[in-house]
Formats: structure tokens, sequence, C-alpha cells
């Protein structure tokens, strides 16, 4: 339970409208990035360590990658693509996928969302940042990019109107490749103030169609009927530029979501009112035929509900109905397919049609659909990794899905699939990475939809265990055995033969309490057998997993809250800290049976985080992170969590996501790991500066500090693990050899 009483002085709590303070200091502060700014930020540090990525790119075996949002493959030359990673850039392939590049130096985020190539030029590139599918780990954007050099360097465009937005959909018109239309959404989340916004200052501008007459150098919003909500889709008539469709859906629906189109440019719009005003649908998808613009396809999912207890996903979701016009627009047909979105359609949903037949319609989500009867009937055509995000075809009509899992191609319509991820190195990856106390080859750690993930040296990576990969832990007394977690509560494993085989071990954690989709928890490092876990409350076990006891209870405000964040000091394990998505900052000095809480308004990510870092030398000072614009960015407590001060005042206006401390002698190293890779002070953040040199601009979502083999270790969400060696109290120490 939380007591008070357990510390003599009374918590800091922060005063009535200060969060709203700090967003206006913040709003005055904010700068929107350009390419200067992004280019400095890139810049060497004064600290001479480089950054290595060690994988995974893809995992060895399934040959999966991370989560591809968009693709754009070139309409003239035949194995030229681009791929949108959710969060880790623009890469693209010359040879229909056997090798990816990154492309994406100077641009101010790796979050992309859309695509497009222009139709007469495919060296002249678009890419629109911020990704609009809602989940938590969809992040808000920063602009629209566009190179002329196929990604070689990039032009920031739009960064006053777009940044905190996410784009849905690009389209560069076949008549006019000045003449540019976008669908712009909103950063994902369940939760007003938590979405992947990250309260950015400007996450509640305007979203729906803007248009550029003059490539994207400058641009205006479309209304002449369309509504004030989130614009989900657009497509142009390939023979008739005056007719322009457009989809808007806010996931968790509004009176106004439909379908929208413009006989006249795109001065005047009509909706089309394809559903009873009744019928409650989320975010729509829609497809006009290449070989037959009269023929349009829409497909519809159900909205979302924004409260769920327990996994804080969008839920209700699910297919609704295929809508099809063989008219251009005028009358439509209702049809039913099977269901492939789950609960999660507002998440996975994509469309297209052979550009060669109209009647063969491909239907994406949780899997995949192809018709060759105009949406009558269906066959399942899953790629090898599931939840699609976009379809398209090359210029040698080959289907390209877009995923989860990465990049899959098809030479038949979806009969058959080959994964084209070979370089593509996109993992995303959560919190709570796990390194081995004496091999610096072994490394665990949970992924985004790619389960987890052990490596054993060099760049292979195995997959040990499925589902979305959470916290891992490998016990030092007895490196054989692993602990791995896939989402939900109670869904809890340990491998006692180095990851060949897993075994549930939950006894006694109850599989109805909330969480945060992948509960944090731990192993003691200084007692043999104990672990702590987290739901909405804390459990012990004395006897490495096998049997479990609540210690604690609920450490929120309540429903549907859960703990995100969890700390055992080095130490001295009686300190314990924990972090709540409701915003709680929490304190024990009796191993988790007594609370103290301390603060209030710490922001945060509704799942999974190393948001707290414990002194190695003093369980008393403690930091933790504040994973949002405007807020403190890192706090710290030197009174075993009575009060907190912000220590990251200095720091650039960015959602700190993770902190990590090392003691070098007297020297203590904060390490702040941002939406914008990794930063450190030594004087108590004073001052900060970026740590090392090569790591893109990815959000960082873990810090381990493995002290033993002198390297700090780097998880991101959509470029993989990073390594470089720690700081030493001589900045100019060589980088130690990671093996």
């Amino acid at each position: 339970m939380i007591d008070p009483s357990a510390f003599a002085s009374a918590r800091r709590e922060p005063r009535p409208g200060a969060h709203l303070a700090l967003e206006r200091r913040a709003r005055r502060r904010y700068q929107l990035l350009a390419p200067a700014v992004s280019c400095l930020l890139l810049a060497s540090s004064a600290w001479g360590q480089t950054w290595r990525e060690i994988g995974p790119a893809p995992l060895a075996g399934l040959e999966f990658a991370g989560r591809a949002a968009a693709i754009a493959p070139s309409a003239r030359r035949n194995n030229r693509y681009y791929v949108a990673a959710a969060s880790g850039g623009v890469w693209e392939s010359v040879d229909g996928g056997a090798f990816w590049r990154a492309r994406h130096d100077g641009l101010p985020t790796l979050s992309i969302g859309a695509l497009a190539l222009d139709p007469h030029n495919d060296r002249i590139v678009y890419a629109g940042s911020g990704e609009a599918n809602t989940a938590y780990h969809s992040l808000y954007g920063l602009g629209l990019y566009r190179s002329t050099d196929r990604g070689v360097t990039w032009q920031v465009l739009g960064a006053d109107l777009f940044s905190g937005l996410a784009f849905a959909r690009l389209q560069v018109s076949p008549y006019d490749s000045a003449d540019i239309w976008a669908a712009l959404g909103r950063a994902g989340g369940t939760f007003r103030g938590l979405e992947g916004a990250r309260q950015h200052p400007r996450r509640k501008a305007r979203s729906g169609l803007y248009r550029s007459t003059d490539s994207g150098a400058s641009w205006s919003r479309v209304r002449g009927g369309l509504p004030a909500t989130s614009a989900s889709d657009v497509d142009l008539d390939p023979e008739d530029p005056s007719r322009i469709f457009a989809a808007f859906g806010d996931a968790y629906g509004r009176v106004r979501n439909g379908i929208y189109r413009s006989t006249n440019g795109g001065r005047t719009w009509h909706d089309l009112r394809l559903v009873p005003d009744t019928f409650s649908f989320g975010r729509p998808m829609l497809a006009i035929a290449p070989s037959d613009p009269r023929r349009i396809y829409v497909q519809l999912v159900g909205a979302s509900s924004r409260r769920r207890a327990g996994g804080f996903s969008p839920s209700g979701s699910t297919t609704q109905a295929l809508l099809r016009s063989d008219d251009g627009g005028d009358t439509w047909q209702r049809l039913t397919p099977p269901s492939i979105h789950g609960n999660q359609g507002n998440y996975d949903t994509a469309i297209a049609v052979d550009p060669r037949d109209p009647d063969t319609v491909f239907l994406g989500g949780v899997r995949a659909l192809r018709s060759r009867d105009g949406g009558l009937t269906f066959t399942d055509i899953t790629p090898p990794h599931v939840d699609l995000h976009d379809l398209a075809f090359d210029a040698r009509n080959r289907l390209l899905a877009a995923t989860d899992g990465g990049v899959y191609r098809s030479r038949d319509l979806g009969s058959s699939w080959q994964a084209r991820n070979d370089g593509l190195g996109t993992m995303q990856l959560y919190a709570g990475l796990s390194v081995h106390p004496d091999d610096p080859g072994v490394l665990l750690v949970g992924t985004q939809d790619n389960g987890t993930q052990l490596r054993r040296g060099g760049r292979s990576w195995t997959l040990v265990f499925g589902g979305d990969g959470g916290f891992t832990a490998i016990d030092p007394a007895n490196p054989s055995m692993l602990f791995v977690e896939f989402q939900g509560t109670a869904n809890l494993f340990r491998s006692n033969n180095g990851g060949l085989s897993f075994n549930q071990v939950a006894n006694g954690i109850d599989p109805n309490d909330r969480n945060v989709f992948l509960p944090p928890f731990l192993i003691d490092p200084s007692t043999p057998g104990r672990m702590l876990y987290a739901t909405h409350r804390i459990y012990e076990s004395l006897d490495r997993g096998n049997r479990w006891q609540p210690i604690s209870g609920d450490l929120t405000g309540g429903a549907p809250w859960a703990v995100r964040a969890l700390a055992i000091a080095p130490s001295d394990p009686s300190y314990v800290y924990a972090a709540t998505n409701d915003g709680r900052l929490l304190a024990s000095r009796d191993h988790g049976a007594h609370w103290l809480l301390g603060f209030e308004a710490l922001g945060g990510w509704p799942r999974v985080t190393r948001q707290i870092a414990i002194d190695p030398q003093n369980a008393r000072v403690a930091y933790a992170a504040d994973m949002r614009f405007g807020g403190a960015r890192v706090l710290e407590t030197r009174d075993g969590g009575e009060t907190w001060q912000s220590v990251g005042h200095a720091l650039a206006d960015r959602p700190v996501n993770t902190v990590a401390v090392q003691r070098a002698g007297n020297r203590r190293f904060l390490l702040a790991g941002t939406d914008d890779g990794v930063w450190l002070t030594t004087n108590s953040g004073g001052r900060w500066s970026r740590y090392g040199s090569g790591m893109p601009p990815v959000p960082v979502q873990d810090l381990v500090v493995d002290a033993r083999h002198h390297r700090l270790l780097a998880t991101t969400l959509g470029r993989g693990v990073w390594t470089t060696s720690l700081p030493a109290a001589n900045p100019a120490a060589a980088n130690a050899r990671e093996r």
C-alpha cells in the first residue's frame, strides 16, 4: 500500500496548474527543427565514442524486420523501392528488395508514415513524418521531407504546419508534379495527453486534407465542405483531374467520418453518405482501380474504444464492410468480407487494386485477403508476417506488402510470398534489454510484434519466444536461466537451458490484474532468487518465479492504470522505485511493502519503460525520465524519493524515455535516452551534450550500463540495438572493443 508515514518528510507535489504553465513555456521555447539544426544535432559530440548498430537486421532464419508503415515502388523502374519504417526512417532498394540502405541523413525524425514518388521523375521522393496508425508507438511528425536525389539529401517542408501531426497518405498528381495532396491525422494512442504525440506543442494542430501546388513549398488546408477531423486517405482519378476522393476517419468515430468526393478539382466536396448516420466506423481506406477509374473500393473498420481496462490498447475496431462503386462513386454496393482486423482495424488497414484488373482487390488487416470477383468472394493470402499497413504494386505488377515484420513481395498476387528484408535494420525494441554477466556477445531483448530475441554474438539473433516481447532478465547467478514475457498479465516464462525451451512461471499472479501491455519485472541484483513483478501492484518471488505473492496494494490512482517502471537499488535492495502510467512516482524503503508517493505529474508512455535509474553506490539517489515535450526532462531525488527536482532544464525540449547512471570513481555520469539519441551530463544537469556519434535521431527506449565490459547499450524504437563504450574520467578514452 501507499504509506506516507514510511518517510518523515512530506512529499513534494506539483503546484495546481503547473503542467499547464510548463506547456505554455514549452510553446514559447519550442523551435521547429530545420535541416541546419538537424545537421548540428547529428554532429560528433565532445565525447569521442562512436555508436555501432549490432542488429537484428533482419532476424536470422525468419527474415523479419521491424514495422514498415508505407511502401512506394517506382512506376518506371522494376526494382526500385522505398519503404517508410514506422520509426526507423526512409530506406531504398534498387534490386527489388534484395538489399536495403538507409536514406535518412539530415531528417529531424525517423518516424515516417507516408511516402510518394514523383510519377514523372522517381528520383524525387516525398516522405511524410509521423505515423497515423493509432498505436502508442505511432509517433508524432516534424514536417514533410522532399529529396531530389533519391534520398541522399532532404529538404524540410511544412515544419511550421505539420509538426506534431502524422501523415496518413501522400499523392503526387499524375497530371502536374507540383500538385501534391496529403492526408493528415493524429499521432497514436488512446488516452489524452499520453498519445504518440508526447504532448508536442502542436499536437492539436488542424489535421485533415492539405494541398500544395508548388512541389511542397507551401500548403493550404482543403475545405469546401470537408470535416475538421483526421484524414485517413486520398486518391486521384488517373483519367480525370477534376475527380478526387478523400477519406476522413477519426479512429474513435465521429459523425462526419466518411468518404468525400470532389468533381471540380478539390474546390468543393460532397459527403457520399455511404453508410447510415447511426453506423459508427473509424478510419476508412479507399482505392481507385487504375485500369477502370469508375471502380472504387472503400474498406471500413469499426470505431475504437478510448478506454479498456488492462491492456491499454484500442478495442472495437473490427472489420465492418467493403464498399464498391462501379460508376465513379454515384452508387455503392455493400459487401461483407471475412473478419481480418481483430480489434485493431485502426492500426493495420490497407487496400489495393490490381493495376490490370478492376475486379481483383486486396484487403489488409491482421491478415490479408484477395478477391478476383470484385469483392464477392475472398481467399486468404496473408504474408509470413501479419499486420499489414500498406499494399502496392511495382512496375512489373508484383504485389508488395508493408507489415509489422517488414516488406514482402509476391509474384502471383499473394498466393506465395518472399521476404525482402535483407539489410533492413528497422526493428522496434522495447525496454528490458538483458546482458550476460560473462559473455558480452549474449543479449536478450523484446521487440514490437517480433517476439523476444537472443543474440549469441556478432549479428546473429534468434527468435526464442513469440508475441510482443517485453521485459527480459538473465539470472546473474545462473546465466542459462532466462526470463521473457509477452503481452498481458501473468504471461511470464522461464528457460533453464539458455532459451531452448520455456515454461510459464506465474503461479500466484492474478491474470485479471491491470497491466501496461508488457509488465515490468526484475531480478534483485543482490539477493539470489528474489524477483519483483508489477501489475497495478507489486508481486514478489523468492524462488526465481516458481511462486509469487502480492506485497503491495494498488500503486496507481485506480483503474485503468498500472505500473510501467520498476527499479531495485543495486547497493541496497530494500530501496525500490516505481512509476505508474497515470504519472505517479513512488519509492519504498522496505523491499516494496510500503510506498511513498513523491510526485504525481510524471509524463510518460502508457507502456513499459526503463524510466527510473538508481545510483549504483547510493540508493537514495535516483533519476526519472519525463517522456513528453514541455516537461522536466529528467527528475532527481537525493533523499530516497521524498522530493524530486528537475535536472533536465539545460536539455533541449524533447521527450526523455529512459535514464541510466554510471559511476567511475567519484564521478557520476547521468545518461538520458531521448527521442533524438543519447545525451550526457557530468554536472547534475548543469550542461548536457550529445553522447557519441553515429546514431541517427531515433527514439531510445532503454539504456543499459554494462560496467563489467565497459560498454553502454541502447535499444531503439526503430533501429535495433546500438553499443558504444562507457564514459570515462578522461573523455578522450578510446572506445572499448565490443565482442
